[in-house]
C-alpha cells in the first residue's frame, strides 16, 4: 500500500533529511587514509544524536530477541562492497579507495534515507567516472519523478544512462518508498520499462538510489548476512536521495546547501 504524506508530514521528513545531509558534510570532511570505518560510524552516531535524531539502521532486522540486527549506525561500503557494509575497526581506508555512506535517520517518527560515495585522496580516473555516472543516473531518474508518471519511467531512465556508459545495475536491490518506515511501497528498481509500475502521485515520498557496478550486475552476500559485494570483484558505487512529490513538483530533502554535484537537475 502506497502511503501519501501530508504537507505537515513532509516537513517532518525534511528535518530528518537535514540531519542526513549534515552527516554527509561531517563525514566527507573526516575521510582520510588510515581512518577506520568504525571511527567514521562513531562520527555519524555523534552527529545524528547531536541533531536530535536516531539511526534507523542500527539493529534493523533484529529478531524478537533483539538478535541479528544490523550492528552499525550507518552502512559504510568500500570499493567492491555495493551496500550494507558493516563498520569495523579492522577496515582502514586507503588512498585511492571509494567509500559510500548510506544513512537513514529517524526523528519525530519520520525517516529520510540517502547515500553518497566519496573518493579517498586521489582516486583513479576509472573510479571518478563511475562515481560521476552513478550520480548522473540519479538525476536522470529524478527528471521522471513527477505526478502522472510511473515508477518504470524512473527505472528506465536510470538503466538507460548506466548501460549507455558500459556499466550495470544489480537486480536484487532497489529504491523504495519511505516515511514512518524505512521501506514502504512502491519499490523502485534501477532497471525497467516506461509506463510500468505504480503511478506517481502528489504526497509520495520515495528513495531513488542508483547502485552501479563497473562490471557485471551479479552480486554475492558474505557470511555475515549483510555485506553485499560485486561477484566479479570490480568497483561499485551508490548514490541516493529521498524525494518528496509536492504540488509544486519534486524536491530532494537529503542534500545540503552548497553540496557539490557533477550535474544538476
Amino acid at each position: 500500500m502506497i502511503i501519501c504524506k501530508s504537507p505537515r508530514e513532509i516537513e517532518l521528513m525534511k528535518e530528518s533529511g537535514r540531519i542526513v545531509a549534515e552527516c554527509f558534510k561531517v563525514l566527507k570532511a573526516s575521510i582520510r587514509p588510515g581512518i577506520t570505518t568504525k571511527e567514521l560510524d562513531d562520527i555519524a552516531e555523534r552527529t545524528i544524536r547531536a541533531e536530535g535524531g536516531e539511526s534507523a539502521e542500527k539493529n534493523y532486522g533484529a529478531d524478537a530477541n533483539g538478535q541479528g540486527g544490523f550492528p552499525g549506525t550507518i552502512c559504510i561500503s568500500v570499493n567492491d562492497t555495493l551496500i550494507h557494509g558493516i563498520p569495523s575497526k579492522d577496515i582502514k581506508l586507503k588512498e585511492g579507495d571509494i567509500v559510500s555512506f548510506d544513512i537513514v535517520v529517524k526523528k519525530n517518527g519520520y525517516m529520510a534515507d540517502a547515500c553518497r560515495t566519496y573518493g579517498v585522496g586521489k582516486i583513479s580516473p576509472e573510479a571518478e567516472r563511475l562515481m560521476r555516472v552513478t550520480q548522473e543516473a540519479f538525476f536522470e531518474g529524478f527528471k521522471q519523478v513527477k505526478a502522472g508518471n510511473y515508477v518504470g519511467d524512473i527505472s528506465h531512465a536510470i538503466q538507460q544512462h548506466v548501460e549507455a556508459n558500459g556499466y550495470s545495475s544489480p537486480r536484487e536491490y532497489t529504491g523504495h518508498g519511505i516515511g514512518t518506515h524505512m521501506h514502504e511501497d512502491p519499490y523502485i528498481p534501477n532497471v525497467g520499462s516506461p509506463k510500468t509500475g505504480s503511478l506517481l502521485r502528489v504526497g509520495m515520498t520515495i528513495a531513488v538510489e542508483p547502485m552501479v557496478n563497473m562490471g557485471k550486475h551479479k552480486t554475492r552476500v558474505l557470511s555475515d548476512g549483510w555485506t553485499v559485494k560485486t561477484r566479479d570483484g570490480k568497483l561499485s558505487c551508490h548514490y541516493e536521495n529521498t524525494i518528496a512529490i509536492t504540488a509544486d513538483g519534486p524536491i530532494i530533502i537529503t542534500s545540503y546547501e552548497g553540496e557539490e554535484f557533477h550535474v544538476k537537475s
